[in-house]
């Protein structure tokens, strides 16, 4: 945050502005609705962790700012960016608007290059950002369920070993056992539960079929509750 002249408008809006977004705040000492209103903007855009910043104008302070943005009353709020206004409001504003105003200006986080490569998918790109981060995730997941898929399974099994178990690579464990699901897996599904409360093996291949199916699956939901009311 920092209180800004007519002098110092220049460098610390117009050209701060083309580095980082910077919030303009007009306000005066006699006007009650500034006194409500600059506290959240100085909560919001602290919570931007310096991604958006904040700058104070007193208009009586500073007739060449008050007029070079045409201010007809206060509090009045403009968002300057690359040297431009790009968005403003007049008046006081709740928390919940606020926070929508200083949103909208928050740059989207760069995508790191082990995402970029993660992204594009194919083992040579997931290989290369295992390079660069060995546990990351979704690029272990990722490469784990290619090399399975493509049948070296001891390795996209042994690759899964370098991060804690989850959902996911529960599922791609089940993949590897089963190899996979086809168009009839509810037929087989219904085979396996005939023997699942007396057979071990039927068990795991009937639960290890549910976990290649997901959560999102509207069949998984069915047939755990068909398993439940077979074993309970």
């Amino acid at each position: 945050m920092a209180d800004v002249t007519d002098s110092t408008f220049d460098r610390d809006v117009v050209q701060r502005s083309k580095t980082i977004p910077v919030v303009v705040d007009l306000w005066a000492q006699w006007c009650g609705p500034c006194k409500q209103l600059t506290p959240i903007l100085e909560k919001v855009v602290a919570e931007t962790n310096g991604a958006v910043e904040l700058a104070k104008v007193d208009i009586d302070a500073n007739p060449a700012v008050a007029q070079a943005f045409k201010v007809q009353s206060i509090p009045a709020v403009y968002a300057m960016v690359d040297g431009q206004a790009v968005d403003g409001f007049m008046g006081a504003q709740g928390e919940a608007q606020v926070r929508e105003f200083v949103a909208r200006l928050v740059p989207a986080p760069a995508q790191s290059e082990v995402e970029r490569l993660v992204a594009i998918g194919d083992e040579e790109s997931l290989v290369a950002a295992l390079k660069l981060e060995p546990d990351n995730p979704a690029a272990v997941t990722a490469l784990a369920e290619l090399l399975v898929s493509q049948g070296e399974v001891d390795t996209g099994l042994e690759l899964l070993e370098r991060i804690p178990e989850s959902a996911e690579t529960r599922r791609i464990t089940a993949l590897a056992r089963t190899g996979g699901i086809g168009d009839d897996v509810e037929e087989t599904l219904a085979e396996l539960l005939a023997t699942v409360k007396t057979d071990d093996e039927a068990r795991r291949k009937f639960l290890d079929l549910l976990e290649v199916l997901g959560p999102d699956d509207p069949r998984s939901a069915l047939w755990r509750r068909k398993l439940s009311a077979v074993l309970f």
